[in-house]
């Protein structure tokens, strides 16, 4: 009888530890559920396309150093959120909106990060442009004249030719600047995509 005893008391031991281990189980399962939720939330959201963006340039910049430096922003016109993240494509076009010169060089002045676009949309309407809705990417024109003129050979451009970030559809953005028609000078630059600046 005693050793029976023992047997039963070593088998409600077990019956615990095991009942015990599919307890933590169980709870490190539904806390690693909730932690990856929102990575699953933000992995589903899709990236905005150039159909669904909005691209325009706020004209009211700043100079320095003989550059200009300009907000151009891409504000989410679609029905849903959407991220953007990265650098956009720009060159300087004519009215035919050929490429003149070399496209924008990529300025390195703040770290890359992905950027969250709630829509623009409203019952009311489309909403004014904010951080919310909006991304800015700061665009540095180089005064044309300041390189030598053989191989710059200034020109009017009429506009900008966009690509959003990771797009491979272009849109276009007028605005007549002086621009070097010649391949070679980095007349642009652009940095990389950041929450949306209401000025320069």
């Amino acid at each position: 009888m005693r050793r029976r005893s023992i047997l039963l008391g070593g088998s409600r031991t077990t019956n615990v530890v095991t009942i015990a281990c599919a307890l933590v189980l169980i709870a490190s399962l539904f806390v690693w559920g909730l932690a990856a939720r929102p990575l699953a939330s933000a992995a589903a959201t899709p990236v905005c396309t150039t159909a669904n963006l909005d691209v325009w340039l706020n004209t009211s910049g700043n100079g320095a150093a003989g550059s200009s430096y300009f907000n151009l922003n891409l504000t989410n016109l679609s029905a849903s959120t959407c991220k953007i993240y990265g650098y956009p494509g720009v060159s300087a076009i004519t009215q035919a909106g050929v490429q003149v010169g070399s496209a924008a060089a990529r300025s390195k002045a703040h770290p890359v990060s992905v950027i969250t676009l709630t829509s623009a949309r409203s019952a009311k309407g489309l909403e004014t442009s904010t951080a919310h809705n909006t991304a800015t990417v700061v665009l540095q024109i180089a005064v044309a004249e300041n390189f030598p003129q053989a191989s710059c050979v200034p020109i009017t451009a009429a506009g900008f030719r966009v690509y959003p970030p990771n797009q491979k559809d272009s849109t276009i953005v007028p605005f007549p600047f002086v621009a070097c028609a010649k391949p070679g000078p980095r007349f642009l630059h652009v940095e990389s995509v950041q929450r949306y600046v209401a000025t320069q």
